[in-house]
């Protein structure tokens, strides 16, 4: 109860005071305004109003000494204690109104609960309100607040300024950490708003109330970087000390404090923990964002003072009854002027219009006032201490200060004016820890791997060499005419084998574009065409070495008659091309290549930990790549491994003219599957690279088509090169066609030579056999059994070898061994004795005239079968064993 008799003395003293003052020189007309403070506190803390009521007291004694008319005016003030209780406040209110005078105004009010419910009333009682204490964001709806105003910037302000300095260093990724209390709750919400509204990532929001810590590490666990603090001045000292233990300052970090407040730091208290030096050293660096609390000019305002004036005199009242400086006493200067000069505007203009009314004697209604006050208010535009003083939507415009603390003070280095919501900074003030602002997370760095310029440059220019050497070599092969050699039985496979080694070489032109500089379209194209290009022109290329491969195998080994293993090595080139041709329609057709961007994993900056390098890359894929790529391979590896057992088995293979070497077919087979595996394999574990993927790529297929064309036909054209250096007289150019039509008369002339030749065969056989039944008659002796046995080997139409065995077995008069029977005698024609002497005659006869006609020893020195040359020929493929 004693406190309770200090608050009503005090009452009584301030209103004595405030009201009676000393005697007026003149009459002035009084206007009551209800003040409206908590006085003191439930808990019995020291009042709110004594450290305001100095600048309350400066700012009616001013008003005094004001010319007319607002020198005729008296503000006379009734004090009612809010308590910071709603229900209390509005208790009193009614009990006031009731009581009366008759008030028009309702001024003061700081706690932000209190105010919002007697703000919401004041349309209904035809009353205004005109504060000095910030106004809570949730006061600014003017549908329900309408008729409160407030000297002071609102929190909302606050929050302006903070979102404009996030966006001004680009910061979209930051924390909150609020202490707990209505007002600053309030501030966070409407923060968390206006920093979505911007794009601004909230990434968390802690409260405290004790634990400071426990907070602040949890902001640090989820990387915060940028820290928004709402807290009482009392509290920060201890955010910086818990700062200070988690080491969250420095160049890495950037504190941001919104806490509504309008008087400096006063950090370097003594905290658990914590010395003077670790919380200026977790400070430093740190922008508060605070109230301009005295204007910086130094005219004289309104009331005839200059900002600096009105400041010594208050301090010189304050010192003198003993009480605290207020944070808002110069706002609470300024609202006595505004709701003086408002009072005035509606006083004498409620006088003019019953003075000079046509209907005398009739006052104007309380709705009438209390609209002309509300847009006098509205209108107010005045120089005070605290800057110009203009309203707009009910909320005070001025400028919201950022001061930076820098070593063991703060440094004003820009404001924010909420009139034209621009934010200004002076960097040249500014100071960081590091070479710059803070980085709000871990910078990620976004690096696309292409194929750089340089790169595809040169490897397309050796692609381009590749290919023009490939036409050359074609074009030549195909309009060649002079050499026979070029223009041979298996020309048009050298034609497939360049255009595989040309299809092939295309494809790098291909694969090394810059997706990022084509449509998505245009991509999903290429990689089809790169995919068909490549596969048919190493199916193409590898069908025509097998092929050839194949061919020389089968000559060598003699399995089966020349004419059917042509027919059948003919058609392997079709073949393969076939189930190459199936496979990529089946695969562009059920799931086509698309362009897929892969994302790799971060990796750090050698140079900067603090930065991290995400790499992103594109190639062709589809759905089910791995099962089209083993499809591809399932018929590809077994026949890449057929062709180097066969090119095994011939490279030891001799034939004449170099141009047709064996050694230099096997190791072209040998070539491209060594290159091809490679190129599998290598394009497997460098895919999510693409410019080392591209590089080996097309060093493998340029290597490889090089290679062949070099074993192919380069022996071919240095033969060429060497038999066209050797000179020739005119005249054997102009004979060299002629020679070529005797070449072509010589083989129609064997062919037939060899028809006459079987048939002469066909008809010794004939008379062999009739020699045989006549020597084999009953009638004739026992003769020892015989049997002849010739290997022959001949020509058939198609000029395939072949090979024919004959076997004579003849007895000659055979005898019975069981009989008793004598010998014949020597006189008689069929005795063993004529028979052994016909034979020796007959058998060397029948061997000259039988035997080189299927290919035995000749027994005559005729130049027809003089050599065995005249029945093989290259080209015609005959073989005589």
């Amino acid at each position: 109860m004693e406190w309770r008799g200090q608050v009503e003395v005090f009452r009584l003293l301030l209103v004595c005071w405030l009201v009676v003052g000393p005697a007026p020189a003149q009459v002035r007309h009084p206007l009551p305004v209800l003040w409206m403070m908590p006085v003191s506190s439930g808990s019995g803390r020291e009042n709110l109003t004594a450290a305001v009521a100095p600048a309350v007291r400066l700012a009616l004694q001013d008003l005094k000494r004001q010319p007319p008319p607002l020198g005729n005016y008296e503000i006379q003030l009734q004090l009612l204690d809010s308590q910071c209780d709603p229900a209390k406040s509005l208790k009193a209110l009614f009990d006031a109104m009731w009581a009366g005078p008759k008030y028009l105004l309702v001024f003061g009010g700081v706690c932000p609960s209190a105010t919002a419910l007697i703000a919401r009333s004041l349309p209904a009682l035809n009353l205004l309100q005109v504060s000095f204490a910030a106004a809570s964001p949730s006061l600014s709806n003017r549908k329900w607040y309408g008729n409160l105003f407030s000297t002071v910037p609102s929190d909302r302000a606050l929050n302006q300024a903070t979102v404009k300095l996030l966006q001004r260093f680009k910061w979209t990724r930051v924390g909150i950490i609020t202490q707990d209390g209505p007002r600053l709750s309030e501030m966070k919400k409407d923060l968390m708003r206006q920093l979505l509204k911007a794009g601004v990532q909230v990434v968390s929001t802690e409260s405290f109330s004790e634990d400071v810590c426990s907070s602040l590490r949890r902001l640090k666990e989820n990387d915060v970087r940028i820290i928004i603090g709402q807290f009482e001045e009392e509290s920060a000292s201890e955010v910086f000390c818990c700062a200070y233990r988690l080491n969250m300052f420095g160049a890495r970090y950037q504190w941001v404090v919104v806490d509504g407040g309008t008087s400096g730091w006063r950090l370097g208290w003594h905290v658990s923990g914590c010395t003077a030096n670790s919380l200026l050293t977790a400070a430093d660096g740190s922008i508060r964002l605070q109230m301009r609390q005295i204007s910086n000019t130094n005219t004289a305002g309104v009331s005839g003072r200059t900002p600096q004036d009105y400041q010594d005199s208050y301090l010189r009242e304050l010192i003198q009854e003993g009480s605290k400086v207020s944070p808002l006493h110069a706002y609470a200067y300024d609202a006595v002027w505004v709701a003086a000069r408002a009072l005035s505007q509606v006083m004498e203009t409620v006088k003019h219009r019953e003075k000079y009314s046509s209907q005398r004697n009739v006052s104007v209604s309380e709705e009438e006032v209390q609209r002309m006050l509300l847009e006098a208010v509205r209108q107010t535009q005045f120089e005070g201490v605290t800057g110009p003083v203009v309203f707009r939507n009910g909320e005070r415009m001025t400028s919201i200060e950022l001061v930076q603390f820098q070593g063991s003070s703060g440094v004003l280095v820009g404001d924010f004016s909420t009139s034209t919501q621009q934010l200004r900074l002076m960097k040249q003030l500014l100071k960081f820890k590091g070479p710059g602002p803070a980085r709000d997370q871990t910078l990620v760095l976004v690096q696309w791997q292409h194929v750089g310029l340089l790169l595809y440059s040169l490897v397309s220019s050796a692609a381009a060499v590749t290919i023009f050497i490939t036409l050359t070599v074609l074009i030549f092969t195909v309009t060649s005419h002079k050499h026979r050699l070029l223009r041979s039985s298996s020309g048009s496979l050298d034609e497939l084998l360049l255009l595989g080694v040309l299809l092939s070489s295309s494809s790098i032109l291909i694969s090394g574009l810059d997706g990022a500089l084509l449509s998505e379209r245009t991509v999903d194209i290429l990689c089809s065409v790169r995919l068909w290009t490549l596969s048919v022109g190493h199916t193409v290329g590898f069908a025509v070495l097998f092929t050839k491969t194949w061919r020389v195998y089968s000559l060598c080994c003699s399995v089966k008659q020349m004419q059917q293993q042509q027919q059948q090595q003919s058609r392997v080139v079709l073949w393969m091309f076939l189930l190459d041709v199936f496979v990529l329609i089946t695969w562009q057709i059920l799931d086509p290549l698309r362009r897929v961007v892969l994302q790799h994993s971060l990796q750090r900056d050698s140079a900067d930990r603090d930065v991290l390098v995400r790499s992103y890359s594109e190639h062709c894929s589809s759905t089910n790549m791995e099962l089209w790529l083993t499809a591809v391979y399932g018929y590809k590896a077994p026949l890449l491994g057929l062709g180097c057992f066969l090119a095994w088995s011939i490279r030891t293979v001799q034939v004449d003219h170099p141009a047709v070497s064996s050694k230099h077919l096997a190791l072209s087979m040998f070539t491209v599957t060594v290159f091809s595996v490679s190129g599998v394999s290598g394009s497997l574990l460098t895919s999510h690279n693409p410019p080392v993927h591209f590089c080996l790529t097309s060093a493998l297929i340029l290597c490889c088509n090089i290679f062949t064309l070099s074993w192919m036909f380069g022996p071919k054209f240095l033969h060429v090169c060497l038999s066209s250096s050797e000179p020739q007289q005119p005249s054997e150019l102009q004979g060299e066609a002629a020679e070529e039509e005797e070449e072509e008369e010589e083989k129609i002339r064997l062919s037939r030579l060899n028809q006459q030749l079987r048939s002469q065969t066909a008809q010794l056989d004939v008379e062999i056999e009739t020699i045989t039944m006549q020597l084999c008659e009953p009638s004739e002796p026992a003769a020892p059994e015989l049997k002849l046995h010739h290997m022959t080997r001949g020509q058939n139409n198609a000029g395939e070898g072949r090979s024919v065995t004959w076997t004579h077995a003849a007895q000659v008069c055979p005898q019975d061994r069981n009989s008793g029977r004598k010998p014949s005698s020597p006189d008689g024609i069929n005795s063993p004795e004529h028979v052994r002497r016909r034979l020796s005659m007959q058998l060397p006869i029948l061997h000259h005239s039988y035997l080189p006609a299927v290919g035995g020893v000749s027994a005559s020195s005729s130049s027809l079968f003089g050599s065995q040359d005249v029945f093989v020929h290259s080209n015609d493929n005959f073989l005589f064993t």
